[in-house]
């Protein structure tokens, strides 16, 4: 048997044979195998996050918020318009 005296020859003869009598299983398992490495690829960028802290929220679950007050009404004349009526509608104050 001077035919497997190669490993080439010899490669080549095994892939031949998987071909055969695997190839209706082959894509299966390509699609297990990527699953795989998906289920693998999210747990080691969730095994990065889990050293890391988030930031402390306030009890009611909410973040604070700065605001700014647009217009006061408790100051006479601070309208948009600045001419004593009431922005869009024109009546008086």
């Amino acid at each position: 048997m001077a035919i497997f005296r190669e490993p080439w020859a010899l490669a080549i003869i095994i892939i031949v044979i998987l071909l055969l009598f695997a190839a209706p299983k082959l894509p299966g398992m390509a699609r297990a195998l990527g699953q795989s490495m998906r289920i693998i690829k999210s747990e080691v960028k969730e095994m990065k996050n889990d050293g890391k802290t988030t930031p402390p929220s306030n009890a009611a679950g909410e973040e604070p918020v700065e605001g700014k007050i647009v217009n006061d009404p408790t100051r006479n004349g601070s309208h948009a318009s600045g001419d004593g009526t009431t922005p869009g509608t024109g009546r008086p104050l």
